[in-house]
């Protein structure tokens, strides 16, 4: 998967930083995950017409920290998979979005196995897609809604050579 994304920086105009620990069993290389992400990015960004990214920052957490993080953004106890915080540019600057995404790792590793012919890798790629897809606007608080992005999360994940 190392060379399947390598192109993208040009297409997303936004740097992809990956911030935090990646465990080895994940079986993915930060270079890999970056170029996951960017894909990500890339397709999410497309989905609404491909406003400018400047900067979409990947935090790699364990379940204190998502748990800290949900606290702080969302103002709900507990751990969840993907955290997303959005931030507009300030002028002088051109107009873009900020964004971060706070992955929670451990529930990666929960989660996988309780999915049939599923990977810890794959969780952690559908974590990331999902992060991305809520930078692009995209909300999942209605069951239909969840199915849509879902489905959008699955087909991204697919193309990648995974």
């Amino acid at each position: 998967m190392d060379g399947c994304c390598g192109q993208m920086r040009s297409l997303i105009d936004a740097d992809v930083v990956i911030e935090g620990r990646l465990p080895a069993a994940f079986g993915l290389s930060r270079t890999s995950l970056r170029s996951a992400a960017a894909f990500f990015a890339s397709r999410s960004r497309g989905r609404i017409g491909n406003p400018r990214w400047h900067e979409v920052v990947v935090h790699l957490v364990d379940d204190a920290g998502s748990d800290e993080v949900h606290r702080a953004i969302m103002n709900i106890a507990g751990a969840t998979d993907v955290v997303t915080q959005a931030y507009d540019s300030i002028p002088p600057e051109e107009p873009g979005l900020y964004g971060e995404l706070f992955v929670n790792v451990d529930q990666a590793f929960r989660a996988a196995p309780k999915r049939k012919g599923w990977s810890a890798k794959k969780e952690l790629l559908l974590y990331v897609a999902h992060g991305m897809d809520h930078l692009s606007g995209a909300d999942d608080h209605e069951e239909r809604d969840y199915l849509v992005m879902r489905r959008r999360e699955l087909r991204w994940i697919g193309m990648l050579p995974v």
